[in-house]
């Protein structure tokens, strides 16, 4: 028996074996182990077939020569049916068998770890797909990737990471890698036309930049949820919402304490005891309706410190699109200025209306928007921006296709973070708050510039990460 160290080491398993091209991991390239070597390259020998290498691992336990080279024997067979190994190996395999082990001790071989073998060809391609679409490829339970695999003959390696954006496609042959890669092309394609991929940026021209308006917008949440001036927002970041939208400790369970001005308020707020509406009640008694019943909680507002006007929404599931986004903004510098004539722009917000629908059955409401000097620059800057990159192709058909409708949104559904499964709310009831609100002053702001900005991300101020930013002019500029 040899030591654990003592595994044997086919030390020629070719003759060639310095003219073979190892492949090296990690490398997504497309590869094709059926090209021919340069002769120069092989000191003017015949032209090889050059072929990738692949390292199998034995074993590391103590075990007999001869049991090492069964093992190793197994290794060589299951490898490749295309595997090829030189006449010496297979004649000292098959002696091994059929003598002892002073016999393979007088060949002098020396013991490794490893068996170097010749594999079949493999061809690879990467694909940047983008994060955000790989669980289209996977599918329910890794389905999808499965039949693409079985159809075409090819094996899908996905990352493990969320966060990174290519896959790999390895196979036999060019076609099978290829078809496959049609077919991912295909299932993203749809993905990206359906609205299970939500937009991931926007172009934004921020509101929230301006403090007093945002102090305006606290000051509406809080008289409609009744928190008596509580900072809306404040919520430490081990806190959450209960089902009905009342903030909780996550840990605790117990309701939040939240902070404004330096001070410390107590947030006790049932959305089901506070009652917003002097309606008609709802059968012969009394009752009023309540901020629950008219489908209202905290989540529908839109935090104060993202307050912006949309300019047009974007589906940007990859990096090359994203830094062609990116570029794209800064490169229109010149013609959004022409549009401006480099000076200032400001606007007036004035009311409350309702998105489509009622106001009984709001999904959204806004804070319309006035250009001061009724001049329409800002419309015709925002139309340069929207038209910039519908030709470069980074809007989707049917949004290039809407007309621009600036507004500032205040509440929106969708937004809802409700868990009360048994209430599948999509509207609210804005019919008191635009009683109250409609014709709500809130003020006259510069529009100091525009972002592209990605959602569900924010920076230290609040507002969305800024991924690229256009400056509109300043006073000082047109001052001086």
């Amino acid at each position: 028996m040899l030591t654990s160290r003592s595994l044997f080491r086919i030390d020629r398993v070719l003759g060639f074996t310095s003219r073979c091209v190892k492949s090296t991991p990690g490398s997504f390239s497309i590869m094709s182990s059926g090209a021919k070597a340069d002769p120069s390259s092989m000191g003017g020998c015949k032209k090889q077939k050059m072929v990738n290498l692949e390292w199998r691992r034995i074993s590391t336990q103590s075990t007999s020569v001869a049991e090492a080279v069964n093992e190793g024997q197994e290794a060589l067979c299951s490898a490749s049916s295309d595997v090829t190994v030189s006449e010496e190996v297979t004649q000292f395999v098959e002696g091994v068998n059929e003598g002892s082990g002073s016999d393979i001790g007088s060949r002098t071989l020396r013991v490794n770890e490893e068996i170097s073998v010749v594999t079949a060809e493999k061809h690879s391609v990467s694909l940047e797909v983008g994060a955000s679409v790989i669980r289209f490829i996977r599918g329910k339970e890794g389905s999808t990737q499965k039949t693409i695999e079985e159809e075409t003959g090819v094996k899908i390696i996905l990352p493990s990471s969320r966060k990174e954006d290519c896959i790999s496609i390895e196979g036999i042959s060019v076609e099978c890698v290829t078809r496959a890669s049609e077919r991912i092309e295909t299932i993203i394609n749809e993905a990206v036309m359906s609205p299970s991929l939500d937009y991931s940026h926007f172009i934004s021209l921020p509101l929230a930049i301006h403090p007093e308006l945002v102090e305006k917008l606290v000051n509406f949440q809080n008289s409609i949820l009744g928190n008596n001036d509580t900072e809306v927002y404040g919520q430490d970041e081990n806190s959450s919402e209960n089902e009905k939208g009342q903030p909780v400790n996550k840990e605790s369970g117990s309701t939040v304490e939240m902070k404004a001005d330096s001070e410390t308020y107590q947030a006790n707020v049932d959305v089901k005891r506070v009652p917003l509406v002097s309606y008609l009640p709802k059968a012969e008694g009394t009752e009023s309706y309540t901020l629950y019943d008219l489908g209202i909680e905290k989540s529908i507002f839109i935090k104060p410190k993202t307050f912006h006007l949309t300019v047009l929404m974007l589906k940007l599931w990859n990096k090359d699109r994203l830094n062609a986004a990116h570029d794209l903004l800064q490169s229109i510098y010149p013609s959004v200025m022409d549009a401006l004539d480099n000076r200032p722009l400001s606007v007036r917000l004035k009311g409350l209306d309702c998105m489509k629908g009622s106001l009984a059955k709001a999904r959204v409401l806004y804070a319309p928007v006035e250009e001061l000097g009724n001049e329409g620059r800002l419309l015709r800057a925002c139309q340069v921006i929207i038209d910039a990159y519908v030709k470069a192709g980074l809007v989707l058909e049917k949004d290039a296709k809407q007309s621009l409708k600036l507004h500032a949104t205040v509440m929106n559904a969708r937004h809802r973070k409700s868990k009360d499964r048994r209430r599948k709310m999509d509207t609210f009831d804005a019919r008191e708050i635009h009683k109250r609100f409609g014709n709500e002053e809130w003020g006259e702001y510069l529009i100091p510039e525009a972002h592209l900005s990605q959602r569900f991300v924010f920076g230290e101020n609040g507002y969305y990460h800024c991924c690229a930013s256009l400056p509109f002019p300043s006073k000082a500029e047109a001052e001086a």
